[in-house]
C-alpha cells in the first residue's frame, strides 16, 4: 500500500468515485464501477472482473495482489466516498463486464430467471440473491430501466450480481435465444394461469416476471408455453417481484431434487 493517506474529499480520485457512485451515464462512459465491502469485492475477483483502483480505510489486512493499487484513505474521505455504510472500509474501482446470450454456459436443463424492464435496482439484486442461493443458470434482464452495476444492486445482491451470470438484453432476443434451445417459458401472471407447483419445472425452464404494476408485456405472454401463478388467500393481489422469484426458484429446486430421490 502506499504510504501517504488521503486526506482530502476534495481529491481528485474521490471525486471521480464519488461520480461513479451517482452517475450511471459516467460508469457506461468509463466502463467502471465501484465495489463496496471485502465480501462483494472477493466475489467480484472470483468472477475474473479486473479492479483499477483500491481504497482501503487504514492498514487493514491485505487483499490478494490488489496492494499496489491500494491508496490509504481517512475517515472523513472514506465516509464521502462510501455509498453505505458498515463497508468494513474498503472500496474498488472495478472495470465492467459484459456477458452477452451466447456467453452463458447453460446446464443440461438449465434454470433461468428472466425479468422484463425492472425498474428498482433493490428488488433486481434480491432476485440475484434468490437465484444464487437457488442455483439458476442466469439471470437475465430484458429491456432494463437499471444498469447493472447501480451501486443499490451491488449492495442488495451482496455480491451475487457477481457469481451469478447476469445479462442484458431486448425481450426478442432473450425469446429467440430460449426458444432456439428448447427452454420453456413460464410467465408468472394472473391471467389465463395455473397454480405454480402444478407445472412442470424438471425439463430446462426460464420463468419470467414483469414489474409490479404492470406486469408482463403481450410479447412475453404470447411467447409462453405456460402461464403460472402464485395464489393470493388474501385482499392484496401481487407480491413483491423478488418474494415472487424465490418461490418460483425455489419450487423448481424442490421438483428437481424430488426427482432425484
Amino acid at each position: 500500500m502506499e504510504e501517504s493517506i488521503i486526506t482530502s474529499t476534495q481529491n481528485a480520485k474521490v471525486k471521480h468515485v464519488v461520480a461513479l457512485q451517482q452517475k450511471s451515464a459516467l460508469r457506461r462512459k468509463e466502463g467502471l464501477f465501484v465495489v463496496e465491502g471485502r465480501r462483494e469485492l472477493m466475489h467480484c475477483l472470483e468472477a475474473g472482473y479486473e479492479v483499477a483502483e483500491l481504497f482501503t480505510l487504514g492498514d487493514l489486512a491485505p487483499l490478494g495482489d490488489l496492494g499496489p493499487l491500494g491508496s490509504l484513505v481517512s475517515p472523513q474521505v472514506y465516509e464521502k466516498m462510501a455509498y453505505r455504510g458498515s463497508t468494513e472500509g474498503v472500496i474498488a474501482v472495478v472495470r465492467e463486464k459484459h456477458l452477452s446470450l451466447d456467453d452463458l454456459q447453460l446446464s443440461k436443463a438449465p434454470l433461468i430467471m428472466v425479468l422484463e424492464r425492472v425498474e428498482k435496482p433493490g428488488n433486481l439484486g434480491a432476485v440475484l440473491r434468490s437465484a444464487d442461493a437457488a442455483k439458476a443458470d442466469a439471470v437475465i434482464v430484458c429491456d432494463p430501466l437499471t444498469d447493472l452495476y447501480n451501486p443499490n444492486l451491488i449492495r442488495s445482491s451482496i455480491g451475487a450480481v457477481f457469481s451469478v451470470p447476469c445479462v442484458a438484453c431486448s425481450s426478442e432476443d432473450c425469446i429467440a435465444f430460449l426458444k432456439a434451445r428448447g427452454i420453456q417459458i413460464l410467465t408468472a401472471q394472473l391471467q389465463d394461469s395455473s397454480l405454480y407447483y402444478d407445472t412442470d419445472m424438471q425439463r430446462g425452464t426460464a420463468i419470467v416476471m414483469g414489474t409490479e404494476s404492470t406486469g408482463l408485456t403481450d410479447q412475453w405472454r404470447q411467447a409462453a408455453d405456460a402461464h403460472i401463478r402464485i395464489p393470493m388467500l388474501g385482499q392484496l393481489d401481487s407480491l413483491n417481484v423478488s418474494v415472487s422469484a424465490a418461490i418460483l426458484l425455489f419450487e423448481a429446486v424442490r421438483q428437481r431434487q424430488s426427482q432425484k430421490m
